[in-house]
């Protein structure tokens, strides 16, 4: 009997560990759930200030991890305005000015034509689980908390970042971005769970930095497909100057 009730004890404290992914594994999943393997869809920017607001229709193709592509579509003034990343090189391309200009690395924390988001964060060059070491900081029964510290080698500038998870469904709820004096600079909040391209994600993303009332941007998934071929002709300097998509999404 004593041994029974030995093995009882020790499975009731073994199991639920083994049942929790690591720290890692929880950012892992989450950003799999929200980005996917490749990623076709077409989005609305939102930037908020105190004094105006500007509307942006986005079409994004994006296969992970190496290669992005962006084009703003609306408002006609706008339209046109792309970004290309392969790798660890991005361009974007200006058509009011029909140049296209190589982006160095020492302006990838720039905000992405004046939002909020910076252009890292829309093509995503750097990655929080390539990029990042991670440890578990205290949450409650609906979330993880998970912060990231940059590895020494990575070409990022992020003090840390801390990750809120949703321990039910894996998704991002909030990400808050820190600089290397420990002083937080902005958050990011996901909202509006809903089912798009077979799987459920959040459909709104709002940035918004620390120190700047009233200032947002907000990006909203309208339509998006997940895991889908891409053609290579997409992530192309060729494209970035084209009028048109030389495909269909299909």
């Amino acid at each position: 009997m004593i041994k029974w009730l030995t093995w009882i004890f020790i499975l009731g404290v073994a199991l639920p560990a083994l049942a929790e992914p690591t720290p890692t594994a929880m950012v892992e999943t989450s950003e799999a759930n929200l980005w996917g393997k490749t990623l076709q869809g077409d989005f609305q920017m939102i930037v908020t200030t105190p004094n105006w607001e500007r509307k942006l229709a986005v079409n994004i193709w994006m296969e992970r991890p190496t290669r992005s592509f962006i084009r703003i579509t609306q408002p006609a003034k706008e339209a046109g305005i792309s970004s290309l990343r392969i790798a660890s090189e991005m361009w974007n391309y200006i058509p009011a000015i029909e140049r296209v200009i190589k982006i160095p690395p020492s302006m990838m924390l720039q905000p992405w034509f004046g939002s909020d988001f910076t252009n890292d964060d829309l093509v995503k060059e750097s990655s929080l689980v390539r990029d990042y070491t991670h440890r578990l900081l205290p949450g409650d029964k609906q979330t993880w908390v998970v912060e990231a510290s940059p590895k020494p080698a990575a070409a990022v500038v992020w003090g840390k970042i801390v990750y809120s998870i949703r321990k039910d469904k894996m998704l991002p709820v909030r990400q808050d971005f820190y600089d290397e004096r420990g002083q937080i600079v902005r958050s990011l909040n996901y909202s509006d769970i809903r089912m798009l391209g077979n799987r459920e994600i959040p459909t709104r993303w709002e940035m918004q930095p620390v120190n700047e009332p009233g200032k947002k941007t907000t990006i909203l998934i309208q339509n998006v497909k997940y895991d889908q071929p891409l053609s290579d002709d997409i992530f192309t300097q060729r494209q970035l100057t084209s009028e048109k998509m030389s495909h269909e999404r299909k």
